[in-house]
């Protein structure tokens, strides 16, 4: 089945826009995790905008402790700076059960598109294997489509990420049909070349279940923005045991 990862960045977007500790990050991946998510996840960026590293490093205890997946996401190239000690040095202190690696730089809202394997193929390998070494399952961020995603073996990498924002919007439109045949090839062009396949970017209740029929082989959805806007009207535990059910449905 299916593993659903629940990306608690927006709750620290919550408390950090009004200082403290409230709401308390570590008690709402508890709160999922006792909802019957399977992990975490969480993705610091250097400018600290949500996710801190004082948080990595409490939801990594919180995951070593429940014994499930510590998801980490960063961008390798990323400089370490005040407040942020870089991917590598947080993956170092944690310990992450599964590394992904995105490409997104500073000014990104949001991650909104994969590595190009043409360019960063070779500048990811060392990276990858620096992760490998500390025991870390490595995934890296790949567009829909991309007919390069076969070289994402090549760097060492375990898995993919399918980045699904274009199947969400196409979704939303009412008309997802080519979008979902993308995401269908892309997934098994990656397979046959030894790499699992996680998803990830606006997948929601609604258009989840339609993905997954879709899609074959998906081993991991990471789920944040669309859970804690739908937590908001029914509650976080009573929404991950909806997104468990639409998973077990597939």
């Amino acid at each position: 089945m299916t593993v659903l990862s629940v990306n608690v960045n927006k709750i620290a977007v919550l408390r950090n826009s009004r200082g403290g500790q409230a709401p308390d990050v570590v008690r709402a991946a508890r709160t999922c995790l006792d909802a019957g998510a399977h992990g975490i996840t969480v993705h610091p960026r250097p400018d600290a905008r949500h996710i801190r590293a004082d948080d990595v490093r409490a939801l990594a205890a919180l995951c070593h402790e429940r014994g499930v997946e510590f998801n980490l996401e960063g961008n390798p190239f990323a400089p370490p700076r005040e407040g942020y000690p870089g991917f590598h040095a947080l993956c170092a202190q944690v310990r992450p059960a599964q590394a992904t690696l995105v490409p997104d730089g500073d000014g990104q809202l949001t991650s909104d598109h994969g590595f190009d394997f043409a360019t960063d193929g070779e500048r990811l390998r060392p990276h990858v294997a620096a992760l490998k070494a500390l025991g870390c399952r490595v995934s890296l961020f790949v567009d829909v489509g991309d007919a390069n995603v076969a070289a994402a073996a090549a760097t060492g990498a375990d898995r993919v990420e399918l980045y699904t924002g274009p199947f969400a919007e196409a979704f939303a439109a009412g008309d997802p049909h080519a979008a979902l045949a993308a995401c269908a090839d892309t997934a098994r062009r990656a397979q046959a070349a030894g790499l699992g396949v996680n998803a990830g970017h606006d997948l929601s209740q609604a258009n989840l279940g339609a993905f997954l029929a879709a899609v074959p082989g998906v081993l991991e959805v990471s789920i944040g923005h669309a859970l804690i806007d739908e937590a908001l009207y029914t509650g976080l535990e009573a929404t991950v045991a909806r997104y468990i059910r639409v998973i077990s449905t597939q």
